[in-house]
């Protein structure tokens, strides 16, 4: 009995993931099928595979939103991280006054839908002449990265007992020291799964790429949008920017998946 339910959980599971799966599988595939076979339907899922789409999104400009996506994201998670993780680590090792209460104030940044604050945003850039820069990008994509850092590297840095810093700075280490030769690489797959989350953010952030980007810092989602035009969707296009603009967050994803799955086991998704 307890085998034949291990084998209908063990079936239940891949076909969800088949089901979670199959979009992906089903853009990927588009991106190679000229533009009069995307729209056929039910898609064909035989048929002869062109690279032609990739080759004309790619001389067409993708790669400079690429590389303005690259930039923003690398720049940006380690921005956060620089910043987000000494504040985690103070809030959870000492006592703050009211620590509890400046830890919801980073929270409560997250509730404030971007669409809310996109005008004043676009206005204060637009005075101080950083439209259409990738700083601007970095800045705000830094903004809506930190409190997730806190809050989630908090977390990591609670798991951690005190006993093992007073231990160390009776050895005679700086409060620093500490941190950076204890704390750190306890926590380092919790590091490594927020800027993970971080880079992922960053990387498909598109609202704040339409409206604060015009060509010189667009970024793969903006350029992604252009596709859309009167004349109708261009799907096998579209497809092969998505499928180009899926392959790092994949690609990372891959070679980091120990450190992630240690990550998100070690305390992350607790409050």
């Amino acid at each position: 009995m307890k085998r034949l339910a291990s084998v209908g959980l063990t079936f239940a599971t891949y076909l969800i993931a088949i089901v979670y799966f199959f979009p992906v599988l089903l853009m990927f595939i588009t991106g190679f099928k000229q533009e009069s076979q995307a729209t056929v339907m039910p898609p064909a899922l035989i048929f002869t595979p062109t690279l032609e789409n990739f080759k004309l999104v790619w001389s067409s400009g993708a790669a400079h939103f690429f590389q303005n996506s690259l930039l923003v994201s690398a720049v940006s998670t380690a921005a956060a991280l620089l910043l987000g993780v000494p504040a985690a680590y103070a809030l959870a090792m000492y006592r703050i006054k009211r620590g509890d209460d400046i830890l919801f104030w980073f929270i409560s940044t997250k509730m404030l839908p971007v669409v809310g604050a996109i005008v004043p945003v676009y206005l204060v850039f637009k005075n101080i002449n950083l439209l259409d820069t990738q700083l601007a990008l970095i800045v705000m994509c830094v903004a809506m990265n930190v409190p997730l850092v806190v809050w989630m590297m908090r977390s990591f840095f609670k798991d951690i007992p005190y006993d093992l810093i007073e231990a160390s700075q009776v050895d005679g280490a700086s409060g620093i020291q500490g941190f950076l030769k204890i704390t750190i690489p306890i926590v380092r797959p919790g590091v490594v799964s927020t800027g993970m989350l971080c880079a992922i953010f960053a990387w498909n952030e598109f609202l704040l790429g339409v409206s604060l980007t015009y060509t010189n810092a667009a970024t793969m989602p903006v350029y992604m949008a252009t596709f859309m035009t009167q004349e109708g969707l261009f799907w096998a296009k579209m497809s092969a920017v998505a499928t180009i603009s899926a392959l790092p967050p994949m690609i990372l994803g891959w070679f980091t998946q120990k450190q992630l799955v240690r990550g998100m086991t070690m305390g992350a998704v607790k409050g």
